[in-house]
């Protein structure tokens, strides 16, 4: 049996009192969604979280959940999507502190039940952008950046087990938001500045109030 982690109480009522808009950026590893990220955020004033380095933090900080997580994942176990749901809020409420516009959250939500756990909890995405591309141009990026990454998960087998992983994990988060009329599928296979260009058209949309 895997271990457990203790939850802690977290009062969202700065989060949902703040109402900033919230989107969820979901791309396979290679899809060029970091470098997205940072240009969104140096043009709007958003605030960038990704999850995995949430959980990857919390490990280093020594902490006795830290310690929890990693007992977790030694084990082989997923971490309770609970677990980093927390980590979420407890870092969206942080930046709200800090006057936050607003936020990206990066690699989420990985399955259907986490988006859905989140937006009743905290409130709804407005939208989701999926940075779309052909897995055979995500290996080739991926075997590139392997050359000066020295990244120890940048090799073809397991480039192609994280693919397949995301691909079959992804799908339905993809559909699931398609049918609710939230995802922007964006062709992320030119040039940055082209991808950014179609990720401004489908935000001014919705942050004229930012």
């Amino acid at each position: 049996m895997a271990p457990t982690v203790e939850r802690k109480n977290i009062n969202l009522a700065p989060l949902k009192a703040a109402n900033v808009p919230i989107f969820f950026i979901v791309g396979g590893p290679g899809s060029g969604k970091g470098t997205q990220c940072d240009k969104i955020v140096a043009k709007y004033g958003l605030t960038h979280l990704s999850s995995g380095d949430l959980l990857r933090d919390e490990v280093k900080s020594g902490s006795p959940r830290g310690a929890q997580l990693t007992a977790i994942m030694e084990s082989g176990a997923l971490v309770p999507l609970e677990v980093v749901l927390d980590l979420v809020k407890e870092a969206m409420l942080k930046a709200i502190e800090k006057g936050s516009k607003g936020f990206l959250i990066d690699g989420y939500p990985r399955e259907v039940a986490q988006g859905q756990q989140f937006e009743s909890e905290i409130q709804e995405a407005k939208l989701v952008l999926f940075f779309d591309v052909a897995e055979e141009t995500l290996v080739k990026r991926l075997l590139h950046r392997a050359q000066t990454s020295g990244r120890a998960d940048d090799n073809i087998d397991t480039i192609k087990k994280r693919l397949h992983t995301f691909v079959t994990s992804t799908a339905p988060v993809v559909d699931y938001y398609d049918s609710k009329g939230k995802l922007v599928r964006i062709n992320a296979e030119g040039s940055v500045d082209d991808i950014f260009a179609v990720v401004v058209a489908n935000l001014d949309k919705v942050t004229s109030k930012i």
